[in-house]
């Protein structure tokens, strides 16, 4: 029976879409987490939206960051991925990217659809991505931030080379550089401007934890959902190679 009323309740979701849902109040939030078994197991609710037939849910269980349903009528709670039958994308919680406001290491472009990018300089992907840039800088605004990968060795002090530069030119002007870049080889930092620097790029890391970000390049649209960077430059036109 159980099943039964999962598979119901699965199919009455996929009528509806994250991009059509509405944020819930922080009063029906509350009420939420007041049911017995959020407060038995610890559930925090970070975002919330109502997406018509289900209540779609950012909760952390113990410090983990998970996305969960909720029926409306609060009795079932639904673990496991919705899809949509139109467009065959997940249902997901768009990001709360409030709390990125001010802390991006520069702003590339001065179009009017805007973006968060996590970045890492060694990784050939966020390269490869970044190549593109210029074709579509009247396009787009896209505030960088750096997530440097524990196994790129010289991503950590490229990052803070570039944002070691004292204006937003001079951070995308050193926005290619890699570990062969003259100018990079022969870097001086202050041990205060390196130490105030490092402050900022782990807060930078952090912020990218906070939202899932587990490889690069990531991206999010300004309202918090994830996009494809591949289908992102399709949007305007470009073909990747």
């Amino acid at each position: 029976m159980l099943k039964i009323a999962r598979n119901m309740l699965l199919a009455l979701a996929l009528a509806s879409t994250a991009n059509a849902a509405d944020k819930l109040s922080e009063k029906e939030v509350k009420s939420i987490e007041k049911l017995e078994l959020f407060n038995k197991v610890q559930i925090k609710v970070t975002n919330a939206f109502d997406t018509g037939s289900l209540y779609l849910l950012k909760v952390k269980v113990n410090g983990r960051s998970d996305e969960i349903y909720l029926t409306k009528d609060k009795k079932f709670l639904i673990a496991g991925d919705v899809i949509d039958t139109t467009s065959g994308a997940k249902l997901t919680v768009p990001a709360d990217l409030s709390a990125l406001e001010g802390k991006e290491a520069f702003t590339y472009g001065t179009g009017k659809d805007e973006y968060i990018l996590f970045t890492d300089p060694e990784c050939p992907y966020c390269k490869k991505f970044e190549s593109y840039f210029p074709q579509i800088a009247d396009k787009v605004k896209i505030k960088v931030f750096y997530f440097p990968l524990d196994f790129h060795k010289n991503a950590k002090d490229i990052s803070l080379y570039i944002m070691s530069k004292k204006t937003n030119d001079g951070k995308i002007a050193a926005m290619h550089t890699t570990k062969d870049t003259p100018e990079y080889k022969n870097r001086k930092i202050d041990s205060t401007t390196l130490k105030n620097l490092t402050v900022k790029l782990d807060e930078q890391i952090e912020l990218g934890r906070e939202l899932g970000v587990a490889g690069t390049p990531a991206v999010f649209d300004k309202d918090g959902n994830k996009a494809s960077w591949v289908e992102m430059l399709a949007k305007y036109g470009i073909q990747v190679n």
